[in-house]
């Protein structure tokens, strides 16, 4: 199996499909490299189209170092994974936890990203400090959960939280599908990423001044049932001079297999905007 070396030593299992203009996908804390085939089966007919594991997510090695994971690694992985495919600048697609990540890539690295798209994003993120702290402790929990109670125990209580109630009741078999790839993930991986990743990560809000000079192509998508990320991606919105906001009726927190046909248009329209310098031809000259 094809696996990148990161210079840390670690390996990232990855999976190319596809020539054209590339395109790097970050998945989600509960995901894999397989969440997103429905993205790499419509966009390897005209993209480069790179889905990977991150570190923590077998066949990704799993470090038992909690000093392996932090927000600042899982973004320069991108980066690391991009240098070893002779990758130059990418489309970063991230969900979720790979959404903040792909928001960090363009913070950090505006020169590596074509444009960036941030699913799902805000769990965990509020300006309220209460909330946030409530947030922490729910992350903290989470990542015990995991530790102590074994992969399969936690990844069927996990799959089944409110978020993803959307996708459970609308699309049952995708639901399914979605649950059993992640009771095959690695209990030690979740735990290890959950309280050393999310739970230490800034928040949106901190990251505001940075936000504010955002210069790539951003597009944000929302489910309107995903009610943890619907005010982070307002903010993003609001905050973000590239970005661009879709909301999707009727849709939870797993969008990119939930609603494949609508995240991929979404994305479809993004790549070709940027690809021709017209991202923001919506607004006039200035």
């Amino acid at each position: 199996m094809p696996h990148v070396t990161m210079p840390d030593g670690v390996r990232l299992y990855c999976e190319e499909a596809g020539t054209g203009t590339p395109v790097v996908f970050v998945h989600e804390y509960a995901a894999d490299y397989r969440t997103w085939e429905p993205q790499m089966r419509r966009f390897a007919r005209d993209h480069r189209c790179v889905t990977y594991s991150q570190r923590g997510y077998p066949p990704s090695d799993v470090p038992e170092d909690p000093a392996r994971y932090s927000q600042d690694i899982a973004r320069d992985d991108v980066i690391a994974l991009m240098d070893a495919l002779s990758i130059g600048k990418a489309h970063i697609v991230g969900h979720s936890m790979g959404a903040y990540t792909a928001l960090h890539v363009g913070m950090t690295y505006p020169q590596r990203c074509l444009s960036v798209t941030a699913a799902g994003c805000g769990w965990g993120s509020t300006p309220d400090a209460a909330q946030r702290e409530a947030m922490k402790a729910l992350a903290a929990e989470t990542g015990r959960m995991f530790a102590e109670e074994g992969i399969v125990s936690a990844a069927a209580k996990y799959a089944d939280a409110p978020m993803r109630q959307t996708q459970k009741n609308k699309d049952p078999r995708g639901w399914a599908e979605f649950a059993r790839m992640l009771s095959e993930h690695s209990a030690t991986g979740h735990a290890l990423t959950m309280l050393n990743l999310q739970l230490k990560r800034p928040t949106l809000w901190e990251m505001e001044e940075q936000l504010k000079a955002f210069s790539v192509p951003l597009l944000v998508i929302v489910g309107d049932e995903d009610f943890p990320c619907l005010d982070g991606s307002l903010f993003l919105k609001r905050t973000v001079p590239t970005a661009g906001l879709l909301v999707v009726p009727r849709s939870g927190h797993t969008i990119t297999s939930e609603e494949p046909d609508i995240f991929n248009a979404a994305l479809a329209d993004l790549f070709a905007a940027a690809e021709a310098g017209r991202w923001m031809s919506h607004r006039p000259p200035t």
